[in-house]
């Protein structure tokens, strides 16, 4: 947990482990906030600020991240979302609620729709990976994917002008965000980078979950597609094949959406991955405005 003192929200106690989050908002349905691998709940600060003008929004860390206790990582998808289950209750939330995932998040809040289909009104994914992922892309993608995760685990440690880099990009990406709640965030990035890493080291086992869970309930489901330039995959691969794996990521998304009653798919062509929420926050809040 980075620090003692909380720059927004407070923590619950779920089976001895202090886990955090945040309300804001009321009526219903509440909409809960799952990050994606190395983000915490105040990532999407702006997010939870719009929606909470027309609902309950809750922003949470999960165990091991964040400003919740610690906890060992990778975890199991049935365990962060029977977790989220029980923080939810302990706070008084009461459901069902619409799960706005995001990547690794979206997994967590499908594996939660699995198991607690009573309390999902609707689902939100957010540029979500998926088990049949490979399926849809170029045949190099696979191995493109395997040498960045190989250079991700061997990555060293910052240096002092990285940092210093790092911290001048945080400062203008989460520009909107209120002092005491902008520094400590950015803080926490700069010291606890390789969650990421840590949290994904269990991928396969993660998909494997979903794969064997069940389907999910007929609720609303909105698949929220980022086609946006990722400068850290264009380290790795051509134009060609980043450009082809795009079109099968959003090939994939759309074939999640039309797999059940209710789903739609929805393409940002000016959104990367990991900050579409903060890119195209207007896509992102009416997404959440439609489920709710």
């Amino acid at each position: 947990m980075p620090g003692t003192e909380l720059p927004l929200g407070r923590t619950c106690d779920v089976a001895g482990r202090a886990l955090w989050l945040d309300r804001a908002g009321t009526g219903g349905p509440p909409v809960v906030v799952l990050p994606g691998a190395g983000l915490v709940g105040l990532d999407y600060l702006n997010v939870h600020t719009a929606a909470a003008g027309f609902t309950t929004s809750v922003l949470h860390d999960r165990a091991g991240t964040g400003w919740s206790g610690p906890a060992r990582l990778p975890r199991t998808a049935a365990e962060v979302a029977t977790e989220l289950r029980d923080l939810l209750r302990a706070a008084g939330v009461s459901g069902p609620c619409v799960l706005a995932g995001h990547s690794l998040g979206a997994a967590y809040a499908r594996r939660f729709a699995q198991l607690f289909p009573a309390d999902v009104a609707g689902l939100l994914l957010l540029d979500p990976g998926h088990e049949d992922l490979f399926a849809h892309l170029p045949a190099e993608a696979a191995a493109l994917n395997e040498e960045m995760k190989r250079a991700a685990a061997e990555l060293p440690d910052l240096t002092d002008d990285q940092v210093r880099a790092a911290r001048a990009q945080y400062t203008q990406l989460f520009a909107e965000w209120p002092p005491r709640v902008r520094e400590p965030l950015i803080d926490h990035h700069l010291t606890t980078w390789r969650t990421v890493i840590d949290e994904t080291k269990n991928e396969d086992d993660v998909y494997a979950e979903l794969r064997g869970g069940g389907e999910l309930p007929d609720v609303p489901l909105i698949v929220l597609t980022a086609m946006g330039r990722n400068p850290y995959w264009a380290r790795f691969g051509s134009e060609e094949l980043i450009a082809a794996a795009q079109r099968g990521i959003r090939d994939l998304h759309a074939s999640i959406a039309a797999a059940v009653p209710r789903g739609e798919h929805r393409v940002l062509d000016d959104a990367a991955h990991q900050f579409l929420h903060i890119q195209r926050q207007d896509a992102v809040v009416q997404a959440i405005r439609d489920l709710c």
